[in-house]
């Protein structure tokens, strides 16, 4: 019933940029958390950056500085703004999201079907 959408993956050089977006789509009350993984081959999945329902983001260290997580609450959409971009950032990125379906929901976790990003030396 709900679905996250990725966009905006792609090949770059070192040193480029890309901006992720994922929209949440279907029966949704609310959006809690949201946030972007990122899995590169051979090892796991990894938080890179999430965001609260009142814009507080937290960030990986390896990322720091360097990507920008936002939200736009009336399109349930959240984005990653990456620069600076490093190969070592080449992975597939997923988007997750903590939602509430209804007033009587518990809420549950959603996660994106992901979107390579691959950055070339």
């Amino acid at each position: 019933q709900v679905q996250l959408v990725e966009s905006g993956g792609g090949l770059v050089q070192a040193g480029g940029s890309l901006r992720l977006s994922c929209a949440a789509s279907g029966s949704i009350f609310s959006i809690n958390s949201m946030g972007w993984y990122r899995q590169a081959p051979g090892k796991q999945r990894e938080l890179v950056a999430s965001i609260t329902s009142g814009g507080s983001t937290n960030y990986a260290d390896s990322v720091q500085g360097r990507f920008t997580i936002s939200r736009d609450n009336a399109r349930n959409t959240v984005y990653l703004q990456m620069n600076s971009l490093k190969p070592e950032d080449t992975a597939v990125y997923y988007c997750n999201a903590h939602i509430l379906r209804t007033l009587a929901d518990y809420g549950g976790y959603y996660w994106g079907q992901g979107t390579q990003v691959t950055v070339s030396s």
